[in-house]
């Protein structure tokens, strides 16, 4: 739901920023170049009894409006469409005298060849408003037989021979094939090497004439030569032609291609291209190009200017030592001005690098061709299919003129786009197209242009002459709407449109102030009669100061209101609650920034209601237990050295004890039939409530407390207390006991005994154990000692003998 309110409110504020467009439009030029907005030239005030009304207003919003502006005073200027050249597409096409017999070259078609029109219209009339689109249908039908010019530019290096060789045993082959798709064809035939220079080309006198003529059977090398222009008719010249041309050498791996490329497209008259034909330029090469800049490394710093520079038979480029090579952009630029399509027909590895080129060129494409150019034929006749077989438009529309593009192409959805494909000889495609304005350009001058929409690789075109709407009649001079000097204006103004365009020095609705008025000395405007006493803003901020009165501005919303005598009242800058202003006109309106209540209503933002029904605790009666004061009908309880005292009424403190002890003997009697009340005592004392059973007590509302006991049995209970809208006890109980477990004496004490048995025999295990390790390490340390005893066995170890024997010291052995 969030973001749908962002939506809507989204909406709604450009709903509103929509409406203030027209607002404060003080001329009629600015009123009209915004959208939708219509101008009132009516000389004075225009009013609706008291109230003044806007000369700039939105057209859904001048019914009344219009009636008090008269109809001849309306400046409502609509966007004008008229078709000034309408021609009918042409179905097929008409082949120019004895195409197919053959006859003289001409540098256009002939006289008796009739104009082919494939998109209509062809001339249109526009004036615009801004930000207004309008839309119109064009229409591309793609006529049979449509004229087809092939200039077959080709590398005539050293390298290039065997495709030279193929070339020429295909050309009959290839205006067979292309005569096929249409019958109005003609094929001419262009070489190129490079510069003759170094270190592009060998300048030693002994390359150029003997050793390309002896040992490589080459000639001269040369830059660009027309071999042969686009005839009338015959195409069999074309493979003597090709057969004919000799190749030559150079050094370097890139070639003059560019040099060609220029001089092929800009020479029309050498070349002979026809004016109503589709234009298709073929670039055959094994090697790369060189472009601007690299002119330099033989010397060659003068740009090229993309001018024809063929000699006086239209043979030879004359200028190829003299200017650099052209840039991608200029070939670009003479392609694009110039309706030609390039085909780059190029061996395999260098497919990479004419692919990207390809789409840097407007309506140009690439082929691969075989390493002899074997395949020529098959590679021409398939991207010309591609290029016939799509149309994209395209046009010359600069800022702030924008045009989107729209068609069903062959399908039955309307998609923007301005490229159909798929597309057969016979085919209509229409396209819609949307023209807007965007803003008008400072310059008056820019205010009428000329539009070209064209086919890419046509020579036809749609051009729209487009007037702006940037301003009305009336405030151009020697209109009756307009006055030098008027007497309306004071004399020190310009009366145009209804309204004073004042003098510099002058302002004011009739330009009566100025520095000789009260209100401005020598240029410097006095506004302290428009600021309140106190007060360092101007009009409060919220209006202009003039001729010593305060304008108040206008609100976006129409709603809102700004008055007083210095803009210091509005309807809309009072306290809200919840976010509605003085919390909602059920509750009370703004007035000069204070709430004024309605009855039944009070504080900062009429959110209060007027009563205390909602202070006065029901226990006894005290306005908040007179522990509170009542705010806006709530209790605001007071805070004291025990703490600070809450609940609804302010009943509860940190050593109350509320209710809780009055209602336990009837809570237990009720629901759980215990306590000190008997069954009749209960029914008899326990009338001031009834207590209901819930799974689990807890407080709800503000102005509930929550109680807790034991009974007898040591249970604790739990009940809510609170009251309802009459101020009469709702009692609410949680309806299980949470009594402490029961104690198994016996169990208690079959666990201690079995407790202490089984500590014993643990015990008496422990020893054992302990007492058997002892006994094992003791005789195993005996029976190693046993088995380590060296005496001999036959001899009684503690056997002593009977006598004993002495030596004397003395006794020699005499």
């Amino acid at each position: 739901m969030r973001w749908i309110q962002l939506l809507i409110f989204g909406a709604l504020g450009s709903f509103i920023l929509a409406a203030q467009d027209c607002k404060n439009k003080d001329t009629c030029s600015s009123c009209i170049q915004t959208p939708n907005c219509m101008w009132c030239g009516t000389p004075g005030n225009i009013t609706d009894g008291d109230k003044e009304l806007d000369r700039c207003v939105k057209r859904q919003d001048a019914f009344q409006w219009r009636e008090i502006c008269g109809a001849e005073n309306i400046y409502e200027p609509e966007n004008y469409f008229e078709m000034l050249v309408n021609n009918e597409l042409t179905k097929a096409g008409v082949l120019a005298g004895s195409a197919a017999a053959g006859g003289a070259a001409s540098g256009s078609a002939s006289s008796s060849e009739e104009t082919i029109v494939q998109l209509k219209p062809q001339r249109v009339a526009m004036k615009l408003r801004v930000q207004e689109a309008y839309s119109m249908q064009v229409n591309y039908h793609q006529a049979m037989d449509y004229p087809v010019d092939l200039y077959y530019l080709m590398d005539l290096s050293k390298s290039m021979e065997d495709d030279k060789e193929s070339l020429s045993q295909l050309g009959n082959f290839l205006a067979e094939e292309m005569q096929k798709l249409t019958q109005n064809f003609r094929l001419g035939f262009g070489s190129f090497v490079d510069k003759v220079v170094m270190p592009y080309v060998s300048t030693v006198p002994s390359k150029l004439m003997g050793f390309f003529n002896t040992s490589l059977n080459c000639i001269h090398p040369c830059g660009v030569r027309c071999n042969m222009q686009l005839p009338q008719g015959a195409t069999t010249p074309f493979a003597t032609e090709v057969d004919a041309a000799p190749v030559s050498g150079n050094l370097d791996a890139p070639e003059g291609g560019f040099d060609a490329i220029m001089q092929a497209i800009v020479c029309q008259r050498d070349i002979q291209w026809r004016d109503e034909a589709r234009r298709l330029l073929v670039f055959s090469t094994d090697a790369g190009f060189h472009y601007a800049g690299d002119g330099k490394l033989g010397g060659i710093v003068k740009p090229n200017d993309g001018e024809c520079h063929m000699d006086g038979n239209g043979e030879y480029y004359t200028h190829s030592k003299l200017q650099d090579y052209p840039s991608v952009s200029q070939i670009n630029h003479v392609a694009k001005s110039h309706q030609i399509n390039i085909i780059f027909a190029v061996t395999q590895e260098q497919t990479a690098v004419y692919s990207r080129l390809a789409q840097m060129i407007e309506g140009s494409s690439f082929g691969e061709l075989t390493a002899n150019s074997s395949n020529v034929v098959e590679l021409v006749k398939e991207e010309y299919q591609k290029i016939t077989s799509k149309v994209e438009l395209k046009d010359n529309a600069t800022k702030p003129i924008s045009i989107r593009y729209f068609s069903k192409c062959k399908g039955l959805v309307e998609k923007e786009t301005s490229e159909c494909k798929g597309l057969r000889v016979g085919d209509t495609v229409d396209f819609r197209l949307e023209v807007t304005v965007g803003k008008c350009p400072a310059n008056p001058s820019e205010w009428n242009q000329i539009i070209g929409i064209y086919p890419v690789g046509l020579r036809e075109s749609l051009i729209i002459d487009l007037e702006m709407l940037c301003d009305c009649k009336c405030e151009r001079e020697g209109d009756p709407g307009y006055v030098a000097g008027a007497d309306e204006c004071n004399g020190q103004g310009t009366f145009m449109c209804g309204v004073c365009s004042c003098d510099e020095g002058f302002f004011g609705r009739n330009c009566e102030c100025g520095s000789n008025t009260p209100w401005g000395t020598a240029g410097v405007f006095n506004t302290s009669s428009c600021r309140a006493p106190g007060a360092q803003a101007t009009c409060s901020g919220r209006g202009t100061c003039s001729c010593g009165e305060c304008k108040c501005e206008e609100r976006p919303n129409p709603d809102e209101e700004i008055e007083g005598k210095f803009c210091q009242c509005t309807n809309f800058l009072c306290d809200r609650h919840n976010g509605l202003l003085c919390a909602g006109p059920d509750h009370g309106k703004c007035v000069c920034n204070e709430c004024e209540c309605e009855p039944g209503w009070t504080g900062p933002a009429c959110n209060c209601e007027d009563s205390q029904e909602n202070c006065i605790n029901p226990d006894n009666g005290d306005e908040c237990s007179g522990q509170g004061k009542c705010e806006c009908n709530k209790c605001k309880c007071f805070e004291t050295v025990e703490g600070r005292y809450s609940g609804k009424w302010c009943e509860d403190c940190p050593t109350c004890k509320g209710k809780c002890v009055a209602y336990k003997a009837c809570v237990q009697c009720q629901i759980f039939e215990t306590g000190e009340l008997t069954q009749e005592e209960c029914w008899t004392n326990c009338t001031l409530f009834n207590a209901t059973a819930v799974p689990v007590a807890e407080v709800e509302e503000e102005g509930e407390r929550l109680c807790t006991f034991f009974d007898e049995n040591d249970c604790r209970f739990t009940f809510v207390y609170g009251y309802d809208v009459n101020k009469e006890p709702v009692v609410r109980v949680q309806q299980t006991l949470e009594c402490p477990p029961k104690l198994d004496i016996l169990g208690i004490v079959l666990g201690v005994i079995g407790a202490i048995v089984a500590v014993g025999l643990a015990l008496l295990l422990m020893w054992k154990v302990l007492t058997t390790i002892h006994d094992r390490r003791e005789f195993a340390r005996f029976e190693k000692e046993r088995m380590m005893a060296r005496w001999d066995t036959g001899e009684n170890p503690i056997y002593k003998q009977a006598t004993s024997t002495f030596k004397n010291p003395t006794y020699g052995g005499k």
